[in-house]
C-alpha cells in the first residue's frame, strides 16, 4: 500500500475512534453530574432545628476584610441579621489601609456580637487571607467555625439548617456552594462551565467516603468543629495555599474526620465576579496552584477539554463520514448537560450554547495563570508578592 493512502486511512480511523469516545465520555459525564446532583443534599431542604432545652451550639463566623470601606458596613449589617442566636462574627482588618478599621470598629461598639481583630504586619511565611482566618479563629471561642466571606449573602435560616445537619449527620466539616450571581450572559455561562468542571474534580458522590481521598472546601463556607479544627493543625499546615478552602477539607479529610457538602441555592449567595476581565485576574492566583503548580497537569488537562469539549463543535462541520454523526451526538449531549445543570443553578437554559466559548476561555485562564506565575516567580494577591519558591514548598 501506498505511504499517503495509509496515512489517511489510519487518520481516518483515528478521527472516528475520537468521535466515539468523545460521545460516550459526554453521555458519562451527564450521568456522572446526574449521579452527583442526586448524592448532594440541598440546605433549603434541611428542617430547621426543633424547639427544645438543648441550646443551638455556638457559631463563630470568621471573614477577613481588607480595604473593604465601600461595601464593609453593608456586608457587616447583613451578616449580623442572619437568624441564629448563639452566633459571633469575627472580622479581621487585614492591614487596610482605607478606613476598614475604623468603620468595623464603629459597628462592633453597635452589635455585640461583632468581634472585630486588626492586623498590621504579615507574618513571613503566611498568605494574608490564610493568616487573617487563622488568628480570626484564635479569637474566637465558638464550638463551630464558619470560615466564609465578608462580602457573602446568608439567608436568615441557613446558619441553623446548616448547623442542624451537620449535628444530626456527626458531620466534623460541611462545605456547601453558593449561588453565584453574575451580571451577563457570558459571566452566567462562565459560572455553570466552572460549576460542572469542578463537580466531576470534587468527586461529591465519594465525599462522605471514609476510604476515598475525594474532598471539598469551599470559600464561601466551611463550617468546622473547632476541635477539629485544633486536631489538623489550624491554617498552619496551608499557611501558603492560594486554594486554602480546597486544602482545608483535605486536611480534614486525610486526617479521618467525617465530611459532607450541600447545595446551598437559595441560602447562601455571593456576585462572584463583575467582568469577564476580573474572572480572568481572579483566578490567576488559584487555577496553577489547584494543580499542586504542575505543568504537565496544566498542559494535558487543558489540551483535554479542548479535545472533548470544543472540538466537537467545529467538527460537526469539519469532520465527514460517520465520525460527523458521533460529533453531532457529542455535542448534543453536551447541550443537554450544561443546559440542565444551568436549570439547576437558575441560570438561563441558552447559557448552554456558550459552553464551547467558556471552556476556551477557562483553558486561557490555565495557561496565563500559568505562565504568569513563572515570568513572576510567583503570585501577586492584594498588593503582596509571594515567591513560587514558597508556594511550592507548602505541597498538601
Amino acid at each position: 500500500m501506498d505511504f499517503w493512502p495509509l496515512v489517511l486511512l489510519v487518520l481516518h480511523w483515528a478521527v472516528l475512534v475520537l468521535a466515539i469516545f468523545t460521545a460516550v465520555f459526554s453521555v458519562l459525564m451527564v450521568l456522572l453530574l446526574a449521579y452527583s446532583d442526586r448524592c448532594v443534599r440541598r440546605l433549603a431542604e434541611v428542617p430547621l432545628p426543633a424547639d427544645s432545652a438543648q441550646p443551638l451550639p455556638r457559631i463563630s463566623l470568621i471573614a477577613g476584610a481588607k480595604d473593604e470601606e465601600r461595601n464593609i458596613e453593608e456586608a457587616v449589617r447583613s451578616l449580623v441579621a442572619i437568624d441564629y442566636p448563639n452566633l459571633q462574627i469575627t472580622l479581621v482588618n487585614d492591614r487596610s489601609r482605607d478606613q476598614t478599621g475604623a468603620i468595623l470598629s464603629r459597628l462592633a461598639a453597635e452589635y455585640p456580637q461583632l468581634n472585630v481583630v486588626h492586623v498590621t504586619e504579615l507574618p513571613a511565611g503566611w498568605l494574608g487571607k490564610n493568616h487573617a482566618l487563622q488568628l480570626g479563629a484564635d479569637h474566637s471561642d465558638g464550638q463551630w467555625l464558619l470560615f466564609t466571606d465578608a462580602d457573602i449573602v446568608f439567608e436568615r435560616t441557613a446558619l441553623r439548617r446548616a448547623i442542624s445537619y451537620a449535628v444530626t449527620n456527626q458531620v466534623d466539616h460541611l462545605a456547601a456552594t453558593p449561588d453565584v450571581n453574575m451580571n451577563s450572559w457570558l459571566l452566567q455561562a462562565f459560572v455553570v462551565t466552572f460549576s460542572i468542571f469542578f463537580t466531576i474534580f470534587v468527586k461529591p458522590w465519594l465525599i462522605r467516603n471514609p476510604n476515598s481521598s475525594a474532598h471539598v472546601g469551599i470559600g464561601a463556607f466551611n463550617l468546622i468543629r473547632a476541635s477539629v479544627y485544633q486536631q489538623i493543625g489550624r491554617h498552619e499546615p496551608i499557611r501558603m495555599r492560594p486554594d486554602d478552602d480546597m486544602k482545608l477539607g483535605k486536611i480534614v479529610k486525610q486526617s479521618g474526620h467525617k465530611q459532607d457538602l450541600v447545595h446551598g441555592m437559595g441560602m447562601i449567595a455571593v456576585e462572584w465576579y463583575s467582568s469577564l476581565n476580573e474572572i480572568i485576574v481572579g483566578l490567576e492566583k488559584n487555577a496553577f496552584s489547584g494543580v499542586d503548580y504542575r505543568i504537565w497537569h496544566t498542559v494535558l488537562s487543558s489540551l483535554f477539554l479542548l479535545t472533548m469539549h470544543v472540538w466537537p463543535f467545529l467538527a460537526v462541520w469539519i469532520v465527514p463520514g460517520p465520525a460527523r454523526w458521533f460529533y453531532v451526538a457529542a455535542v448534543v449531549v453536551q447541550l443537554f448537560m450544561v443546559a440542565r445543570f444551568a436549570r439547576t443553578m437558575s441560570i438561563p437554559l441558552s447559557t448552554a450554547f456558550g459552553f464551547p466559548l467558556t471552556v476556551a476561555i477557562f483553558t486561557y485562564i490555565q495557561w496565563r495563570a500559568m505562565i504568569l506565575t513563572f515570568v513572576r516567580g510567583g503570585i501577586r494577591w492584594r498588593d503582596t508578592h509571594y515567591s513560587l519558591a514558597e508556594l511550592r514548598a507548602n505541597r498538601v
